[in-house]
């Protein structure tokens, strides 16, 4: 016996080690098999009558968060024909519930302070782009303070000099930059209109100086800072993964750039014989504290200020470049209209010139409603709430989704919601849409930073509603009819080859882009 248990022993360890790698893989599957039935076994229990509907998955935690991140508007159609307009899905562990159409985007939008909050939703991805104490790293009222300081450079005065600024830009590009050269070629409409947008948005936005310290290298950056708002950083914002740490080098280098110019004027070292730009704005800027604008808060401005100026702008005219390249006829309309309203000799193009091009508006107009580059927009719960209209409570657990891209494609509201039609806006179209412009008589809310429209009662919001409402809309629309404008008189546009495609989207960030490359066709045109 003695030697029998001797060499049973050592066979018992062999066989024991040898065999461990495949027990804890199967102990491993055995857990993951466990924790899907009980995930599937607890969807089929009976809810609360007063819980929204939950939308079936098969992994917990993961949930629906890869159908939903491929593409949230399919997502969002596909649930609610068949859960109705408020429904709760899983986004990465989050039971987020979403509310669609007007009554959605009112519910959300001008959801109350104590109700719905966005800085705890929106800080973990915001604060390691723009930084410390700035956006959504601080209280409210300080964000709303912020607003105010940066409607310096929205005034009318200065959205009116913006035009020749933002005209000289795009006519010093197209003649100087590689994709450009010779009479005729193609141009990844994406990455052009990325570094465009950087330059137009600095050199308007923020002056000469900052506008000198920028190159192609800044295009890439803000890209990378654009990739710090991908859906996992809801979770992982700081984990070291590549795109986060691309994210963190660009803010630093931004940071870098900014917070020495401050330094210089401040100690002297840089006059102020310029022009009064943003930079020394800020610095003149004060809260109602009596304190000063922290240098490292004036670069977080900055950075936000930039990327709000050429990111929904990059986005929204590469998308109107490869539809007009879909639909080239359009492109020699627009041509038509300015010499139309402008003259045959096509002067240099003003402010006061662009409310005379309806035809440019409404390409701007139809653009965003089809290609609204925020997919969704999300609120933490602060206290139980009843969703308008409905019995469904919320609890505190949840995260709120509105859509407001998602009533722009319906078709209670517009004819062919899925055709991108710039005539659809033409005066005297029986539209059934209630356009924002409408709402003449709705109520008008200052939150700190100027009197606005609640506006929530419209299917078109491009740039949201209530107190998170994009205070650029205007700079928004200005900037891309310039550019729109320059364009048409420089170039005929067309898809490659005649081709009537157009390029899908990209969603891997929250802010929705053409996917790259969008190549298209250009032809400069004969000079008289």
């Amino acid at each position: 016996m003695g030697v029998l248990a001797h060499v049973a022993g050592p066979l018992g360890d062999f066989t024991s080690n040898s065999s461990r790698p495949v027990v804890f893989a199967a102990g491993i599957a055995s857990f993951v098999v466990l924790a899907i039935v009980l995930n599937v076994l607890k969807q089929l229990l009976p809810k609360k009558s007063n819980e929204p509907p939950l939308v079936f998955h098969w992994i917990p935690i993961i949930g629906n968060t890869v159908t939903y991140g491929m593409d949230p508007y399919a997502f969002f159609f596909r649930n609610q024909k068949k859960y109705g307009n408020v429904f709760t899905f899983i986004l990465l562990g989050r039971k987020m519930t979403v509310c669609l159409d007007t009554i959605g985007n009112n519910f959300i939008l001008n959801g109350k302070i104590k109700d719905v909050n966005a800085e705890e939703i929106y800080s973990p991805l915001t604060t390691p782009v723009f930084g410390k104490d700035v956006v959504y790293d601080c209280p409210n009222s300080k964000l709303m303070e912020q607003k105010k300081f940066v409607k310096f450079g929205l005034t009318q005065d200065a959205l009116r000099s913006y035009v020749t600024l933002i005209t000289q830009e795009v006519e010093d590009f197209t003649k100087r930059h590689k994709s450009f050269k010779g009479q005729k070629g193609t141009f990844d409409v994406t990455k052009v209109m990325a570094e465009l947008t950087i330059y137009t948005a600095s050199r308007s936005l923020q002056g000469q100086e900052i506008r000198n310290s920028f190159d192609s290298r800044f295009a890439e950056l803000y890209h990378d800072l654009d990739m710090g708002f991908s859906p996992v950083n809801f979770m992982l914002s700081w984990a070291p993964l590549p795109h986060n740490r691309a994210r963190d080098n660009a803010r630093e280098t931004m940071i870098k750039l900014y917070s020495e110019l401050v330094r210089k004027r401040r100690s002297g070292e840089a006059r102020k014989d310029g022009e009064h730009d943003m930079i020394w704005h800020l610095m003149e800027c004060k809260y109602k504290d009596g304190t000063q604008v922290p240098e490292h808060e004036i670069a977080g401005i900055m950075i936000a200020l930039l990327m709000a100026g050429q990111h929904s702008s990059s986005s929204t005219i590469a998308w109107i470049l490869l539809r007009l390249a879909q639909n080239s006829h359009l492109v020699e309309e627009l041509l038509a209209e300015q010499k139309a309203v402008l003259g045959e000799d096509l002067p240099p193009l003003t402010y006061e010139d662009l409310a005379r091009l309806p035809l440019h508006t409404q390409t701007v107009k139809e653009t965003l409603r089809i290609h609204a580059p925020i997919h969704s927009i999300m609120r933490k719960v602060k206290q139980p709430l009843v969703v308008d209209g409905t019995n469904y409570v919320i609890p505190t657990s949840h995260t709120l989704m509105s859509s407001p891209g998602f009533s722009a494609q319906l078709d209670s509201y517009f004819v062919n919601p899925a055709v991108w039609d710039p005539h659809r806006w033409d005066a005297g179209n029986q539209q059934k849409y209630v356009d924002e412009e409408e709402g003449k008589d709705e109520d008008k809310i200052d939150y700190g930073w100027g009197v606005v429209s609640k506006g929530t009662n419209s299917p078109y919001l491009p740039f949201g509603a209530g107190r998170h409402r994009c205070i650029g809309e205007q700079f928004a629309y200005l900037q891309l009819q310039t550019i729109l404008v320059a364009f048409v008189r420089e170039f005929k546009l067309r898809n490659v080859g005649g081709s009537k495609d157009i390029v899908g989207t990209d969603y891997s960030s929250l802010f929705s882009r053409p996917l790259a490359p969008g190549t298209v066709e250009w032809e400069r045109r004969e000079k008289a």
